[in-house]
């Protein structure tokens, strides 16, 4: 193990408290960091000394203005008129607001485009027919980040006796910033990977706060979490000459460490890779509420027909999968490449269990295609269960496995067997994307490279092939959406989060078909002509979320199974005559 950097943070509401205690009459606004209990906990130590001051949050201020200053049910209409600041998206400050439209309830909400950067201009409607004008402050920054882009990002603010105040460096920022320092600042030597594990242990003290919509959670912790492991896989990237954003980094391991304390510190530190394997009771795969252990996946998979074969991830931990032949077409069904989506390792084994009673069925099943990222999963539920967790998204290497290249494949090599087993020209690749809203709060808001994926928009389908098996692909997702259709409040499921994510972030640029949104493109980087990729909302759900998740994802396997057995393969391209 390597010490890389230590440090506890003066907590922000504890300096402002004793920086302020005995200015009688003085009143202040300050804008932290900080779940709303700790924040009127510090109102009232001022009070009772005779100092007026109201701390409000620094992360989505308007979203928390509507939680604690306004009584939503008493009102007929909102209209917000928000922030455009040229510095970032045009939409940046409309999802801030999220998920303000799911909570208005029967009020009509209204936005609109104003020409102030760091205002909304609220107006509410009483049921009574009066009307209230509001001002809401979002103070942020402009500054260069550590890869030297300019962002635009949420900051603390002070302002005293009514007047414009200034910027505040909270303890968050504090935290973040002098972290990301120090490992941008060490020594990793010249080759990938750099590390096995890099731990960063981060206590804070906020409470996070369940909302009456969906998934949504608002998570200070979360959202550390969130900007830690990206901005940190971006200053790796950089140091290694790669673009940013690119998915065959190999830095090794980063596993941020967020958790409710009483201080606020952060420790850093290299660590040998983690080889433990978390315990749980097995579940009944068709009502599993929750992920299931690894020792069930393993029993699961014996009860497969087929040929057992396997590969291995950097830590040595098995890929397992099974190929099952018959006199039907190929299929290739897939879990658990990215590990935080874990509906899909579910379904996957729910559907070839399915097909191992069909006399014909003929498919290869590997349903957890990264093991060492699915035990980071249960390693970092134990603290926070309904947190998005991408620290779990790539392998013990750090990359993505499908953009692995090379000869040492390790995981990837579970799919390059199955190929040359089963010869399958259609590969179903069960994914999963964040339940509820994913940020980066100190990088700009919005998380980099992946603002598509910022708010939830539905149980969606993405179909990538080769060009000459265009024809093929469009008849495929026909016919497995109107499968999915017919699923009980599947369409009503997806119809209502569009209309949310639509209100907050624009169109979703996606097709809808059979009310599914679908992204279908001619891509050649995969050998199967057909890849079928499905993202459901399921980091993290439990319960009968869960449920109607992995049931999805089954049903989408099915679906895509029997649709390529009618399908006919192209004609095959003839060579010109010489």
């Amino acid at each position: 193990m390597t010490l890389i950097h230590e440090q506890e943070v003066e907590r922000t509401l504890d300096a402002l408290v004793e920086r302020f205690s005995g200015v009688k009459g003085t009143k202040l606004e300050a804008w932290v960091f900080d779940d709303e209990k700790s924040r009127r906990q510090a109102e009232a130590k001022l009070a009772a000394q005779g100092i007026e001051a109201k701390f409000r949050s620094a992360y989505k201020p308007l979203l928390h203005f509507f939680l604690e200053e306004v009584e939503l049910e008493n009102l007929t209409a909102l209209h917000v008129v928000y922030p455009v600041h040229k510095a970032c998206p045009k939409n940046r400050f409309l999802l801030e607001a999220y998920p303000l439209a799911g909570l208005a309830g029967e009020a009509q909400l209204t936005f609109e485009a104003g020409n102030e950067d760091a205002f909304y201009t609220v107006t509410l409607t009483a049921k009574g027919g009066g009307t209230e004008t509001h001002k809401v402050f979002a103070p942020n920054r402009l500054h260069t980040d550590f890869i030297g882009e300019t962002l635009l990002s949420p900051t603390g603010w002070l302002a005293v006796d009514g007047g414009i105040g200034e910027r505040l460096e909270t303890d968050y920022e504090v935290l973040f910033i002098s972290a990301v320092e120090a490992v941008a600042a060490h020594d990793w030597g010249a080759k990938e990977p750099y590390f096995d594990e890099l731990d960063i242990t981060v206590t804070l003290p906020a409470e996070d706060r369940r909302l009456a919509v969906g998934e949504e959670v608002v998570s200070l912790r979360e959202a550390l979490h969130e900007d830690f492991y990206f901005t940190l896989l971006e200053v790796f990237q950089k140091k290694s000459g790669r673009p940013i954003g690119d998915r065959g980094l190999q830095p090794g391991q980063i596993i941020p460490e967020i958790r409710e304390g009483e201080t606020i510190s952060v420790r850093i530190e290299t660590r040998p890779l983690w080889t433990s394997e978390a315990v749980a009771e097995p579940q009944r795969l068709a009502s599993a509420v929750s992920p299931i252990p690894v020792s069930q996946i393993r029993r699961e998979l014996t009860a497969i027909n087929g040929v057992a074969f396997e590969a291995r991830s950097r830590s040595g931990r098995a890929i397992e999968a099974r190929y099952h032949a018959g006199g039907d077409k190929p299929v290739i069904i897939s879990g658990g490449q990215h590990a935080n989506e874990t509906t899909g390792i579910v379904g996957a084994l729910r559907a070839a269990q399915t097909l191992n009673s069909r006399e014909d069925a003929h498919f290869v099943i590997s349903p957890l295609e990264n093991p060492d990222g699915y035990q980071v999963h249960w390693r970092l539920r134990a603290d926070n269960p309904l947190h998005m967790h991408h620290a779990a998204r790539y392998t013990a290497l750090g990359d993505d496995l499908e953009y692995r290249s090379g000869k040492e494949l390790f995981e990837k090599a579970i799919r390059v067997e199955a190929e040359r087993l089963s010869g399958a020209k259609l590969h179903v690749n069960l994914h999963g994307y964040p339940s509820h809203e994913w940020t980066r709060p100190l990088s700009g808001y919005v998380p980099r490279t992946f603002a598509m994926w910022t708010v939830p928009k539905g149980f969606f389908l993405i179909m990538r092939h080769h060009a000459e098996w265009t024809a093929q692909a469009e008849i495929l997702i026909d016919r497995v959406s109107r499968h999915l259709a017919a699923i009980p409040g599947l369409v009503a499921y997806n119809t209502a989060q569009i209309k949310l994510f639509e209100t907050h972030a624009g169109e979703t640029g996606f097709r809808i078909v059979n009310g599914f949104p679908c992204l279908i493109s001619i891509d050649d980087r995969h050998t199967v002509p057909l890849t079928l990729i499905t993202e459901y909302p399921d980091e993290t759900i439990y319960g009968p979320a869960f449920i109607q998740g992995h049931t999805a994802q089954m049903e989408t396997v099915l679906a895509a199974y029997d649709a390529i057995q009618a399908i006919e393969e192209p004609a095959p391209i003839s060579e010109p005559a010489v």
